[in-house]
């Protein structure tokens, strides 16, 4: 066999994975799609999941089939679980046969073997302190996970950690900046519904985000809301809507 016709190796094939996928949520997809097939053995796709912790909250974030984020969701209404205890932890987690585990009680066994699984293998992630994840695998064939197929696991979640790190830290930054974005917009607004007032008003800057302050206050209104109806009517619908100082509403009251 020619060197480039060999068969490509799993961070390889990650690799790939990352570069045909549409975008982040694609690309967890198509992980948990590829860990499925990977683990499973025999020629049997098992269910797959990935589970993060962040913040104290736990999401399915890649999944290989509706079923498999509808099993993982399971755990998140019970807040206990394999996959949790496997990323909260940070140890493996084997579940033989759902039809004679206990450890969680009888509400999460029987939720997920109403699915027809059987058996589950979790395995943590590592993350290095970002957040937690756990790969969660299940299947329909009691006792499935023998200790040949876990190995097999083991070694594979090691070797698609890092990629799922950096998912991860892509998506931290994905949030940071859309929050970070989302911030300034509204600052936009508050500025420039503070010009407005100013210009309205022949009053300091201070004294404006007085005035729209006390109008967010007074109205219990966001403040940034508060901003936007003004800027709206100002530019929107050609109608002016005059926040005073309060010294000019109170000569106008007494009036």
């Amino acid at each position: 066999m020619l060197p480039s016709e060999q068969p490509l190796n799993t961070n390889e094939q990650i690799q790939n994975l990352i570069l045909e996928s549409a975008d982040f949520e694609d690309f967890l997809n198509e992980l948990a799609r590829f860990s499925a097939h990977q683990v499973a053995g025999d020629g049997d796709d098992a269910l797959c999941g990935i589970t993060l912790l962040r913040d104290r909250k736990a999401a399915t974030i890649g999944w290989s089939s509706d079923s498999a984020r509808e099993v993982d969701e399971i755990q998140y209404s019970l807040s206990q679980g394999p996959c949790l205890t496997a990323a909260e932890e940070e140890r493996e987690v084997h579940v033989p046969d759902l039809l004679k585990e206990n450890r969680w009680g009888p509400d999460y066994a029987n939720a997920v073997a109403s699915h027809g699984l059987r058996s589950v293998l979790s395995l943590p992630f590592n993350l290095q302190g970002e957040a937690k994840a756990a790969l969660n695998l299940y299947s329909d064939v009691p006792h499935k996970f023998d200790e040949k197929a876990a190995a097999k696991a083991r070694g594979y979640t090691r070797e698609i950690s890092q990629a799922l790190r950096l998912a991860v830290r892509f998506s931290l930054h994905t949030d940071s900046a859309a929050n970070l974005r989302a911030t300034l917009e509204s600052r936009t607004i508050i500025d420039i519904a503070v010009g407005i007032v100013m210009a309205q008003n022949r009053c300091s800057q201070q004294a404006a985000v007085q005035i729209l302050t006390e109008a967010s206050s007074n109205s219990n209104t966001k403040l940034r809301d508060i901003a936007r109806s003004l800027v709206d009517s100002v530019g929107g619908s050609g109608t002016r809507t005059h926040y005073q100082e309060p010294s000019q509403r109170q000569s106008d009251q007494s009036a």
